[in-house]
């Protein structure tokens, strides 16, 4: 009797077309040693020929050229030698995990080239504890590097940047949650658009118009002294725009669930956004915050405007020119004093060291605790349940009342869950 297509193959251990090639598994990730030869041998030729094109055939010159000609020849033939051993599903995925590697190879090798670079040139005043001690009141061009510093520098940085984030924070935040829960109602449809518009056309303001702004409208017009807190008006605008962005995408990542909940038990709308919608977003709003303080806090030309410049330590913003690190190391770099030069990038070296620990502290504040992370403020009772053991037990949920028992009209049974 000969078996039919229903029917189950004799030996399941074989194959049921033996005539068809057997499939290859494509493995996606890993290295293996051929691989890791073959892009070396992409890497050697393409510098190699690189070299050759440059200087016997092309009349090119330039180390820029020279380096993306030979990054643009490394993957023609990483493609090329990666095509003549695995299939095209493999190549591309060895391509694009060369472009992944590479860019962010590249990314972190720039960061590390800026870092060393201005260490190496600050390093011989950042090394003395002087430069962080004190001022430049008393320090003339052709001082030693043992006198003088930029401790006036970093206190009116701080200043000005605290008083920034202090006015740009709660208006970006509020901004965002306007365009956010007003865009829902007709009323507040009319006023969205504007809005936004405004804030996109004020992300891409040069800095220099802030300055003008606050420069024209504030000390000129209203009369105002040259000191840290015009600085912090003009960074301010700098600012808002920024965190109202990444505040407002931040906002709308909420889920909606969550809203909808709040409502059903009898919650408005702002008490919505100030105890669900805000504290949900509160991770992604630390980085609108950290976003907002990265574009302030290396402006110069804003500060040049409005702060004036000092060489002296003035703790009150509202009055006197006031120095910041930005503008201490404009002020000083270019100068043909080698070693006013020195102070400015260990100013720079600073300034990268201060913002490194004002986003660290803005992470560690702003992070996400889950409720399980919160620490319980009623412990449990393990002694009172112990102490009662004869305690009736807790009645279900399920539990019904029986018909003799009499229920007023409208209410319902209370059921006492522990």
């Amino acid at each position: 009797m000969h078996p039919t297509p229903l029917d189950p193959p004799e030996h399941p251990g074989l194959p049921e077309h033996p005539g068809l090639p057997e499939q290859r598994r494509v493995r996606l990730g890993g290295t293996t040693r051929e691989e890791v030869y073959t892009l070396l041998g992409a890497a050697a030729g393409a510098l190699a020929l690189d070299w050759l094109l440059y200087e016997r055939v092309l009349p090119f010159s330039g180390a820029f050229g020279f380096l993306l000609s030979w990054y643009l020849l490394f993957l023609g033939l990483y493609a090329l030698a990666g095509r003549l051993q695995w299939d095209a599903l493999t190549v591309r995925e060895r391509l694009a995990t060369a472009l992944a590697w590479s860019s962010g190879l590249l990314v972190v090798g720039v960061i590390f080239e800026q870092l060393w670079y201005v260490a190496l040139r600050g390093a011989e005043a950042a090394r003395h504890w002087n430069f962080f001690t004190e001022t430049m009141r008393t320090t003339a061009p052709l001082s030693p590097i043992t006198s003088g510093g930029c401790l006036h520098a970093v206190v009116g940085s701080l200043e000005q940047l605290g008083l920034a984030t202090l006015f740009s924070v709660p208006l970006g935040i509020l901004t965002a949650v306007f365009l956010v829960e007003s865009g829902t109602t007709r009323r507040g449809a009319r006023f969205v658009k504007p809005v936004r518009v405004l804030v996109e056309a004020m992300t891409a303001l040069p800095s220099i118009v802030a300055g003008l702004f606050v420069l024209g409208v504030v000390i000129l017009t209203l009369g105002a002294e040259k000191s840290g807190l015009a600085a912090s008006l003009a960074l301010t605008v700098m600012m808002t725009p920024i965190v109202t962005r990444a505040a407002e995408v931040v906002v709308r990542l909420v889920p909606g669930t969550l809203k909808e909940a709040s409502y059903a038990l009898g919650a408005g709308q702002w008490r919505t956004v100030w105890h669900v919608v805000l504290p949900t977003a509160r991770p992604g709003l630390t980085t609108a915050v950290v976003l907002g303080m990265a574009r302030g806090v290396g402006e110069t030309s804003p500060v040049l405007l409005t702060a004036g410049f000092t060489a002296r330590m003035n703790l009150d913003p509202l009055h006197g020119n006031q120095a910041s690190l930005p503008l201490y190391v404009w002020n000083y770099v270019k100068q043909p004093y080698p070693d006013m030069v020195a102070r400015a990038f260990a100013g720079a070296l600073t300034l990268m060291a201060v913002v490194l620990v004002l986003f660290v502290t803005a992470r560690v504040l702003g992070r996400h605790r889950t409720p399980a992370d919160r620490p319980t403020r009623h412990p449990l009772r393990r002694a009172r349940t112990a102490a009662a053991p004869d305690a009736p037990a807790s009645v279900p949920a399920s539990t019904s009342v029986p018909a003799s028992v009499p229920v007023p009209a409208g209410t319902a049974p209370a059921v006492e869950i522990r």
